[in-house]
Order: structure tokens, then C-alpha cells, then sequence
């Protein structure tokens, strides 16, 4: 099937094309039509299934129904999404922006730890979708701001999280307020009891969707870690990509910012390099494309969102330049090299502050990624830190993006050792404890509540320096700057 046979409309499936998008995913061939028709939805769907996709496309599809019958008024808030963490929130955000950039609908995020002017500034504008955590949603709401009298649509999204984060007072105050008359979509990565009540409460007749997420790599794809120092990381990948072997290189970095200064970096070192994200033009990210593919770049430095897409005949090399905190996100990067048969070789970095992670990418892809020793850079990272722990369930979120049609692609040797036996290698165990969501921070009454806005503490061999606020579970290391979403 592709997105053409859903009944999409044409500026939706002119938005999918440039992003790349061919064929829906599982979920969003079984969800799309359900939610066209207007029926609440039950989704059980964890990272990696394209569940953003699957709700987004089709909310943004009826909301400019909508807004064709309208006679014009200040813009009203027609959909809630509500998810427990900003760094979700803002990925949500970024992917109605991309599903809807040729529809006249807007959508803006809110979140808690930063100053809430721009925010509602923002919201007095007049948006139709409105991205939001719990906390600041009822402290706006509180403070009359935010009226949600009007919504037609409301998702709640990683569910089971929402509640292991403790929120589900603050859900339950906030469903209070929606109309009677709305369509809801219910997502969750496992159901147990408390989550099942919790959607019989939101839910009318649900629709139900159960899919599985990407969870292997392919065998073609030879994969390799290298631990580093943050601060060493510049130099590890001019190091790597001094090896002329290595063609072209698809680098993968967290935030726009890092990815400009990665481009930046390897300028300096005299190496091809072009950034491709979301703060760029549609214009500036197709010729950054075009003249990867053509080989008059040699690496092309990419966010998570703006790579989407990205189909480069004979692309040898994948490098992580930092680890994703989506663990399936790990697979869907890689996945970009080794396709129809031919080899590929994706190379990550890891320094002390992402072992975590990497605990995280063992338990799901299901095997220990070699671990390269023998560059001039190695961080000593204690075995502590990479050590098994018993299995955590299900941990959601939902993937963006479509299917892609893949091209052949060819390996080439680079700077790893392509021998499964190398002696230089040391492997690190396959498994680990879940993150951390149990950062606490006080209220103005004394008490003590679960933060969305925390990030989770990581391993570090420097124990003693302090962690930096907005970078621990987060995709984007400065949420507070309006260049991150």
C-alpha cells in the first residue's frame, strides 16, 4: 500500500513526498482510515511503529476540513495532545509542522523548566494544535490562558509512561475540562490494569491497533562503538573520516545546533560537509541532498527529523556522532546503509553521559555492538556502567515516519575492521535498566512532585562535575532556545 490509496489530500501527500514518504508503516495503514472516519482509538504501539504519523496525518487531514467551512474568527484550540515529556512534545511539533506545511494550520508546543512569555505569546496568536505537558498545561490553564472548551481532538500519548511518571492526577484534571463531544486516541506501549481503566474513562467505542516495533538490524550492516569523551568527539570523527576509503558518510547529531557545528568542525579540517534540518529551507535541504547523492559532499550531517527520507545510492557509512535516546531510533539511523544486500558499516560514539543509551540499543537490537579500542581518543568507561539489568517493559514512543524504498547500497572498508574476531575490540553486555523519569521537584506548597522537565541522571566518570539542565533524556540539549523546535 502507499499513502496515495489512504484518501489523503493532496497537499498532505505533496508534504509526505518531500519528506520522503512512500509507504505507510503498519500502524499507519490500520489507524489512518479508522481516524478519518471520525472513531476513538485504542493504540498499543511503541517507538519505532511511525505512531506519530499515524495520529498526526489524519488530525491535520480534518482539521483543514474544518477550517474549509469556516467563515474565518480567531484561531481556537481544536486538538490536545498531551505526552509526558517536552523532548516528545517538541518532536510531536515538528512532525505536524512537516505533515502540514502546505495546510493552514497551526500547532505550537508548550512545556515546563523555561520561561513561559514566548509561550504565551504564542497561544494569544491562536493556534489550532496545541503540544503540551501536563505541568505547564494546567498552569496555564490556571492562570487563563489556555481554554480548551473547543477541542475536537485529544491524544494522549505514551500513556503507560504518563503514569509511571506520576501524572495521572494531572490527566485527570485536565480531561475534566474537555468537551463531552470529541474524538479521542488513546496510545500506550503496554496495558496493564491502572492503563486500561484510564482509557475506558477516556475513550467511546475505540477502534483497537496493536503493532510491533522495529527491533533488528540487518546482518549486512556491520556495527561498531567507539567510547569517547564528549569534548574528543570533534577530533574522533576527523580522525575516522581521514580515511579516504570512506566515500560518503551519512552523520547523525541531536540538535540542529550540534549538527551546524559539526559541519562547522569538519569545514575547519578541510572536509566536505553539509547540515540538513529543520531550521533550513525546503530549498537549502534539497540541494544539501542533491549534492550528497551527486558525491560533491561528502558527508552530510543530519537530525533525526530531517533525515527522514534520506535514500543515497552506495551510502557506505552511518556514524552517530551521539547516541539516541530512543533506542529504536539507533536502528531506524543505521538502517540508512547495508539495504537490499549490500554491506554497510554504522559507527556510533559514546561518551559517559549516553551508556545508558547504550544499555538500551543492546537490550533491543538483541546483541552486544563491538567495541573499537584502538583510536587515539578511547574514553575508559568502567564496566559498571555497561552492565545487564533485568528487562523493563515497554517503553513508547512513537516513530514519525513512513516507509521508505530502499536502493542499493555497497560497503566500503573505512577505518573499521570489517573481521568479526578483532583483536582490538572489546564488547560491551547487551542490557539494561530502564531511564530514570523519577526526578522530583518541589511545589510551591512544600510537597514534591514527578517533573516531566527533569532529565534522568546517567553514568559519568566525572561524578563530581555537575549535569548540565535541558541535555539528559533530551534530543535537544537547550530547550529553551526557540531554534530547537
Amino acid at each position: 500500500m502507499q499513502f496515495s490509496e489512504l484518501s489523503l489530500i493532496d497537499p498532505i501527500l505533496k508534504a509526505l513526498t518531500e519528506e520522503g514518504y512512500t509507504n505507510p508503516t503498519p500502524i499507519q495503514e490500520k489507524a489512518i482510515p479508522i481516524l478519518l472516519s471520525r472513531r476513538d482509538l485504542l493504540g498499543c504501539a511503541q517507538t519505532g511503529t511511525g505512531k506519530t504519523a499515524a495520529f498526526a496525518i489524519p488530525i491535520l487531514q480534518l482539521l483543514s476540513e474544518e477550517r474549509s467551512k469556516s467563515t474565518g474568527g480567531p484561531r481556537r484550540i481544536k486538538t490536545l495532545i498531551l505526552t509526558p515529556t517536552r523532548e516528545l512534545a517538541i518532536q510531536i511539533a515538528e512532525s505536524f509542522t512537516a505533515y502540514g506545511r502546505h495546510l493552514n494550520i497551526r500547532n505550537t508546543v508548550i512545556f515546563g523548566g523555561v520561561s513561559q512569555h514566548s509561550q504565551v505569546n504564542t497561544l494569544k496568536a491562536g493556534v489550532d494544535v496545541l503540544i503540551a505537558t501536563p505541568g505547564r498545561l494546567l498552569d496555564l490553564m490556571n492562570q487563563g490562558f489556555i481554554s480548551l472548551r473547543d477541542v475536537q481532538f485529544f491524544v494522549l500519548d505514551e500513556a503507560d509512561r504518563m503514569l509511571d511518571m506520576g501524572f495521572i492526577h494531572d490527566v485527570k484534571k485536565v480531561i475534566t475540562k474537555l468537551p463531552t463531544h470529541r474524538q479521542s486516541l488513546f496510545f500506550s506501549a503496554t496495558m496493564p490494569p491502572d492503563v486500561a481503566k484510564l482509557a475506558d474513562t477516556i475513550l467511546n467505542n475505540p477502534a483497537k491497533v496493536e503493532v510491533t516495533p522495529v527491533s533488528s538490524t540487518a546482518d549486512t550492516i556491520e556495527q561498531a562503538m567507539y567510547f569517547v569523551g564528549k569534548e574528543d568527539k570533534r577530533k574522533l570523527l576527523v580522525h575516522i573520516l581521514d580515511d579516504k576509503n570512506i566515500k560518503s558518510a551519512l552523520v547523525f547529531a541531536r540538535t540542529k545546533h550540534g549538527a551546524d557545528k559539526v559541519v562547522k568542525d569538519l569545514l575547519k579540517a578541510g572536509i566536505g560537509a553539509e547540515a540538513i534540518h529543520g531550521n533550513k529551507s525546503q530549498n537549502a535541504r534539497q540541494r544539501a541532498l542533491s549534492n550528497f547523492k551527486s558525491r560533491e559532499t561528502r558527508v552530510l550531517v543530519a537530525t533525526d527529523i530531517a533525515a527522514r527520507g534520506i535514500d543515497v545510492d552506495e551510502l557506505s557509512h552511518v556514524i552517530n556522532y551521539e547516541l539516541p535516546n530512543i533506542p529504536e531510533t539507533y536502528v531506524h539511523r543505521i538502517g540508512r546503509t547495508g539495504r537490499a544486500g549490500h554491506d554497510g558499516i554504522a559507527l556510533s560514539f559514546c561518551d559517559a553521559e549516553e551508556t545508558e543509551y547504550l544499555r538500551d540499543i543492546h537490550k533491543l537490537i538483541g546483541k552486544r555492538v563491538p567495541v573499537i579500542d584502538n583510536h587515539p581518543y578511547v574514553l575508559d568507561i568502567a564496566t559498571a556502567t555497561v552492565t545487564p539489568a533485568p528487562a523493563r517493559q515497554g517503553q513508547g514512543r512513537g516513530g514519525n515516519g513512513g516507509n521508505r524504498n530502499g536502493g542499493g547500497r555497497s560497503g566500503g572498508s573505512g577505518s573499521f575492521n570489517r573481521n568479526g574476531n578483532n583483536n582490538n575490540s572489546r564488547r560491551a553486555d547487551n542490557s539494561g535498566p530502564a531511564r530514570s523519569t523519577d526526578q522530583r521537584s518541589s511545589s510551591s506548597d512544600g510537597s514534591y512532585r514527578r517533573d516531566e522537565n527533569s532529565a534522568p541522571k546517567r553514568p559519568s566518570s566525572r561524578p563530581s562535575q555537575p549535569q548540565s539542565r535541558g541535555t539528559g533524556n533530551s534530543r535537544f540539549s537547550n530547550s529553551s532556545s526557540d531554534k530547537n523546535y
